[in-house]
Formats: structure tokens, sequence, C-alpha cells
């Protein structure tokens, strides 16, 4: 059973824009200092915004256009191609996102145009539809981690995929506790695996954040949320300030009026 780290639940904020585009957000990246971010959801689209703060905590949020996903000669990509699910910015400004349809990673440049094909493997052609590639991070020497939603069974490990210099490999997996499923990932500074993930009761979500080494070793639970304290958090980025490392969530709701895009901090203190 994994050890416990320390983390402090520091705000939530309910952000809304007036576009129907606005919601189903699965992913987001937090500059180093916390400033900007991008944020993708799971249709396809993404966009860029900055937090308005004080003391820290988030007050506000000023968003730029929400921008559809495009893949060969500038077409948007059609609704099979566009399930997009994990995001990471590898530190060259290449803008990578995970697909759970169609089973792989695409490359965008810093202008979210498209830099590469779908990039996939062999071994996810047997992983469920709508629930393979839910998670997405980068390695400080720039490999790429990838984890599907669900493992296969619920006694089975979640397989972690890494593609690093143009090659695909599986080097760990993580164990699968109780009725949890991965929803999110990054690498935070500390060089360490965060992962997010999500239960879903009937009525409402419990959260959780483990994190390992990037050889699956030293499991931490990090937080685990009771019924219905967050929304149905599906992104992760884990950044650090002046006070040490923090967590930034958001969740995805699902385009449904009785759901809420919530953007949750946490402080790690160990």
């Amino acid at each position: 059973m994994p050890v416990y780290a320390d983390a402090t639940f520091v705000a939530s904020y309910e952000w809304t824009i007036a576009d129907p585009a606005f919601g189903g957000f699965s992913g987001i990246e937090v500059s180093d200092d916390g400033a900007e971010f991008v944020a993708l959801s799971d249709r396809g689209t993404i966009m860029r915004g900055a937090f308005q703060r004080q003391n820290g905590t988030i007050v506000g949020i000023e968003a730029g256009p929400i921008r559809r996903l495009r893949g060969a000669f500038g077409i948007p990509l059609d609704r099979a191609n566009s399930d997009s699910e994990g995001l990471a910015i590898a530190a060259d400004g290449l803008t990578y996102i995970s697909f759970e349809w169609m089973h792989g990673l695409r490359a965008f440049d810093d202008g979210f145009e498209p830099a590469s094909d779908l990039i996939t493997n062999a071994a996810f052609a047997g992983m469920q539809d709508n629930a393979s590639l839910e998670a997405l991070a980068v390695g400080p020497n720039g490999a790429l981690y990838t984890m599907p939603e669900r493992s296969g069974r619920a006694t089975e490990p979640f397989p972690v995929f890494r593609f690093d210099a143009g090659h695909w490999d599986q080097p760990f997996t993580i164990p699968r506790r109780g009725p949890f499923v991965v929803s999110g990932a990054d690498i935070g500074p500390d060089g360490l695996l965060y992962v997010l993930e999500r239960d879903f009761v009937g009525i409402g979500f419990r959260n959780r954040v483990r994190r390992f080494a990037l050889d699956g070793s030293g499991e931490k639970l990090v937080f685990e949320t009771g019924l219905g304290t967050h929304d149905n958090l599906e992104g992760i980025s884990v950044w650090q300030d002046a006070s040490g490392l923090r967590m930034t969530l958001i969740s995805d709701d699902n385009f449904r009026m009785f759901q809420r895009t919530e953007v949750v901090e946490y402080q790690l203190t160990d």
C-alpha cells in the first residue's frame, strides 16, 4: 500500500464563459510561474489563458479564443479524431495531445498548428474505445509518458507507455487500487509522476492523486477526496512557486448544466 504525502487544499474557482464550445476540459498545463495556462477539451478544442491571483489564490481567469485542433491541410479534426484527452508541452514548445478513440498522440507547434500525423503503437490496438490514452506527461529528458484510463480488469495494473526518440516502450506499470481509473498525469519539477484518478459514484465523483518515481517505485498517496468534494477532475499540472510545489487541476463538466468547470489548487508540503 502507498505511504502518504502531504497536500493542503488552497482554493477552488468556478470558471464560466458564454460560449457553447466552452467546457469538457480534459487537460491543463500551467506555466512555471503559475501565471498562464493552456487548457484542452475532449472535443478537439484548445485555448490559452492567464490566472488573476490575489495572495496566490485564483480570483479570475482571462482566456483567449477557443480554437479547433486541425490536421493535414488545416482541416479541423473530425469527431472520431478529436477525442483529445492528455496534454503535455515539451521544452522545445511542441504541444503533445493524446487521443482515446484513435489510440495515439499528435504533436502541434506553439501556434497549435499540426506538427505530426497520429503517433501510435501496435500495443494500443486492443485498448477499449473511449477508455484508452487518457493521460500524458513529458519527462525531464523530453520523453513522453502516456496511460490508458482503464487497465482492462480491476486486478490489472495500469501500463505506462513511453515515447522517446521516436521509439515506444512500456517501462513500468502502476498498481490499480480500488475503483479509481486514470484521468490525467503530469511530471513535476521534482521529476516525479503525478497521476490523477477519479471514481464516479452515481451522484458525483471522488478524486485522487498518487505520485511515483519514473520507474514506478515510491508510490505515495497525495490526496483522496470524499464524494462531491470536487467535480470530475481530469487535468493536472504540477509547478513550483516560492512556497513550494503546487498542483492545478481542472474538471470536465461533460457539457452538462448540473456539472461545473472547476479549477482547483493544492499545495504540496511533502
